[in-house]
């Protein structure tokens, strides 16, 4: 594979750590998955919950946590670290501007288009800024929008497709039309991104998510012209993972039929592993009674079936039977925890034995 160069940063690795939520990777995850030679990423939703013994209010805590993961991650490795901010989350600001004080080498916003991310950063920052798009239009409107109004260019742009975990940025319709899959889009992008840089002279790598599971399937969209990929699934099963045992075994006792795309609190479907919670959720059983984080900008508590930063947060603690686990489309092929390194380098050799034929 080639090498991932993102201005200064140069990852030896082209494979991204997906920033995955709640608590599912911090410091731990980020720094094994960047001693590797990829870009690790800690994930900063839910970090108000996991840090709540420093401050009862969420928003502090989460602050307070965001600076304490990247600095662990600082303390583990000298490779690349990224963090996951959400644009939908309401202390989004006071997030990224911790990351950048912190200087963490890259920021991915995502879950919204994430148009006024440069404004953000501080004079002498080194800090990179990669939005998280799932279209060339929405990759088109940020590189227009920021050098029109912060004379900024993206270092990097995340292009998810529809078999991503987590949060989609696609309609439900959507998720199944093989017009909207990763293979039909990363070309779209990549021609709307490189004519863009070629106009100004940069570079602006385009990194490809959602549903990538194996080396053979980082050759098929390396191929299409993205620089490198983003992988989520696959390191939850690894024993670096920051989440707990119940949640990744969640992943190896999963089938293909567990699955399921579901409608979150975050105004978008997402992708997860069908559990007796969610049973629970779409009998209309798990209704809070009252909002207690404000975690979310689009969250209204007289509308949402359930918390999911506390179902999330319960998933992450091993308590599967009051939350649950977002996962990829690909986590059913998930059978046995491994290390980081055993899953990067197989990665590694399956693309070789690709690349060879």
């Amino acid at each position: 594979m080639n090498e991932l160069k993102i201005g200064d940063l140069v990852a030896t690795t082209p494979i991204v750590q997906g920033g995955m939520g709640v608590g599912i990777s911090l410091s731990g995850l980020a720094s094994a998955v960047a001693e590797e030679g990829g870009i690790g990423v800690i994930s900063a939703a839910g970090l108000g919950l996991l840090y709540n013994e420093y401050s009862h209010d969420y928003s502090e805590a989460g602050i307070w946590g965001m600076r304490q993961e990247i600095r662990k991650a600082r303390q583990a490795t000298k490779g690349i670290i990224g963090v996951n901010i959400m644009v939908a989350l309401s202390h989004f600001p006071e997030l990224v501007k911790t990351a950048i004080e912190e200087g963490v080498d890259i920021v991915f916003a995502g879950a919204g288009l994430p148009l006024n991310l440069p404004s953000y950063l501080t004079e002498g920052s080194k800090t990179k800024l990669a939005p998280i798009v799932s279209s060339a239009r929405a990759a088109k409107l940020i590189c227009t929008k920021w050098l029109s109004e912060y004379n900024y260019i993206p270092d990097a742009i995340v292009v998810e497709g529809p078999k991503a975990g987590g949060h989609l940025g696609y309609k439900h319709e959507q998720i199944e039309d093989e017009a909207f899959s990763l293979e039909a889009i990363v070309p779209q992008v990549v021609e709307v991104v490189k004519n863009f840089a070629a106009k100004h002279n940069c570079n602006i790598p385009v990194i490809a998510g959602g549903g990538v599971y194996s080396g053979e399937d980082i050759h098929r969209i390396l191929s299409l012209g993205a620089d490198a990929v983003q992988i989520g699934t696959r390191f939850v099963p690894t024993h670096e993972c920051d989440a707990s045992d119940a949640f990744k075994q969640a992943y190896i006792n999963a089938t293909k039929d567990d699955i399921q795309i579901i409608k979150s609190p975050v105004g978008l479907p997402g992708r997860a592993i069908r559990n007796s919670f969610l049973d629970k959720v779409a009998d209309g059983l798990c209704r809070p009674k009252k909002c207690a984080f404000n975690c979310l900008k689009t969250c209204d508590i007289e509308k949402t079936p359930y918390c999911i930063m506390l179902a999330l947060y319960n998933a992450y603690k091993g308590r599967m039977e009051h939350g649950y686990a977002f996962s990829g489309s690909n986590a059913w092929k998930c059978d046995k925890i491994v290390s980081v390194k055993e899953l990067m380098d197989s990665l590694r050799e399956e693309y070789k034995a690709c690349a060879g034929k």
